[in-house]
């Protein structure tokens, strides 16, 4: 297959509420040859000007391909009138060297509101995927457009929403007048390229996510479109937890740095916060709120956190110093306590945790702890058991994970975390999603040299999770470091780790 090829490119103007809108979009396959990479279309419409639309990564190609997609919608104004006919190419830049499909040099040509054009080499192709079951939505549409020349009989979803352990069979059903009643459009169904377009729906209920392929009888046998082998996926939004030591107050800039991790927050739509090194002025031991690091956060989030924090010990001779959670979940319940044995709130080695339970949509009831414990030397493996014992006592049947997350001030490979790898009640999420492999050396088969398969791990910070939780880790990313967009904020980084069921 060429580095590049059309796959799909639909042109349609919409007449709904006396407004005219033409939207045109394209769909290409590329192969996936190194991860910086230019993909865009090059257009023209009925007044003979050349434009470039961008086109963004979709959804993986099958093997070594990527499917990228571009769109554009365009309304009528009083200097400039809707593009009408177009004619286009396709052109893939990567490693210096460029690609085309330009219809063997003549060329594509989409003609004004004509529907949907297919590669002639890929005659049922699904249409408008998207990969986000929203919040509430309980059915799923599927558009499909088949060639003709297959001579369709009937088309079919073949769907799970358990990994295939049962299998749903949903008929599609071809509407002569679809455009008309979707959108006030005037495609024919089949068109003028001889496609026609199937509509059904996937009644996915509650279910977090749905997979599927598409099936279409012909006389000739069946035709499949499963997504390049690897079949269609729409899933629910996952749970992300951040965790991350704020530093006490001590870094400069600091006003500046709340900010950015308020904005950080907001960008990747955290769910859960974890935050330790929560600081207050200490206010005589009274402190004083309106400092709080964690409220200041909180209170620059575009939407409404809840907020529950407490605090151990007097930090740098001047703070009142904690732990706290930020979610965007009601909390069902909170809770805080010391899992040392020191209460003395003038000891470092003084440390309370705090926890919340909360409801997350699709996944059920997990709890969230949040804590900064000792080094080794202070009193860890005391501190941990106590964790541990309080977060076992507080997990049950109906709870869909249990986390533990924080500052454990214990190097990934040393004792103490060797100690929590032997409790095997409670794994390193951050490790599972980035380096299974590992993971599954340290966690699953009692490897003897877990210092060395870690050697250049440098972490501190951590989010454990109940081994015999519901869920799993599927992505983990540092955050706030001197790479990404939002930059240092703290003497720590922060971790997130994003969560979905088990099938």
């Amino acid at each position: 297959m060429a580095p590049i090829r059309m796959l799909q490119a639909r042109n349609t103007i919409s007449r709904q509420k006396q407004r005219l809108q033409q939207e045109l979009v394209f769909l290409m396959t590329v192969e996936n040859i190194a991860w910086d990479k230019l993909v865009e279309v090059q257009w023209t419409g009925e007044d003979g000007v050349w434009r470039t639309l961008r086109a963004e990564y979709y959804r993986p190609g099958g093997e070594n391909r990527e499917v990228w997609r571009a769109r554009a919608t365009f309304n009528p104004a009083e200097d400039a009138s809707l593009p009408g006919d177009i004619e286009f190419s396709l052109h893939y830049r990567v490693l210096g060297e460029d690609y085309w499909d330009n219809n063997h040099s003549r060329n594509f040509v989409s003609y004004a509101d004509s529907g949907v054009m297919l590669d002639r080499h890929a005659q049922l192709q699904n249409v408008d995927f998207n990969p986000l079951l929203k919040t509430g939505q309980r059915v799923y549409p599927i558009t499909v457009a088949v060639g003709q020349s297959l001579k369709p009989r009937q088309v079919c979803v073949h769907w799970t929403t358990d990994n295939w352990r049962s299998t749903q069979v949903t008929p599609c059903f071809f509407r002569k007048m679809r455009w008309d009643k979707a959108r006030g459009s005037r495609p024919r169904n089949p068109n003028r390229y001889d496609t026609s377009l199937w509509s059904g729906q996937i009644k996915v209920g509650d279910a977090f996510r749905v997979e599927y392929a598409i099936a279409c009888e012909t006389d000739a046998g069946t035709v499949w479109d499963n997504n390049f082998g690897q079949n269609y996926l729409a899933r629910r939004q996952r749970l992300k937890i951040l965790t991350l030591n704020l530093h006490c107050y001590q870094e400069e800039n600091q006003d500046a740095k709340f900010s950015h991790i308020a904005r950080a927050i907001d960008d990747l739509d955290i769910d859960v916060v974890c935050l330790q090194e929560v600081a207050e002025n200490w206010g005589e031991g009274m402190g004083d709120w309106n400092s709080n690091s964690a409220r200041i956060i909180r209170d620059r989030l575009r939407r409404h956190y809840h907020l529950h924090t407490d605090w151990s010990h007097l930090g740098f001779d001047r703070y009142r110093e904690g732990v706290a959670i930020l979610s965007k979940f009601d909390f069902i319940t909170t809770d805080a306590g010391y899992v040392s044995s020191n209460h003395d709130i003038y000891s470092i080695n003084s440390r309370k945790v705090v926890l919340v339970r909360v409801d997350v949509p699709y996944m059920g009831a997990v709890n969230v702890f949040s804590a900064h414990l000792s080094w080794l030397s202070g009193g860890f493996l005391e501190q941990f058991e106590n964790l541990r014992g309080w977060a076992n006592q507080q997990h049950g049947g109906h709870l869909a994970a249990s986390f533990l997350c924080g500052d454990f001030n214990i190097k990934a490979g040393e004792e103490g975390y060797q100690a929590v790898v032997r409790t095997q009640e409670y794994e390193d999420q951050f490790l599972a999603a980035t380096s299974r492999r590992v993971f599954d050396k340290v966690f699953r088969q009692a490897s003897p040299n877990i210092a060395r398969e870690l050697a250049a791990d440098g972490r501190i910070d951590y989010i454990f999770m109940q081994k015999h939780s519901s869920l799993r880790a599927v992505s983990g990313s540092e955050l706030f470091t001197d790479h990404d967009r939002y930059g240092r904020v703290s003497d720590h980084v922060g971790y997130l780790v994003e969560f979905e069921p088990n099938w």
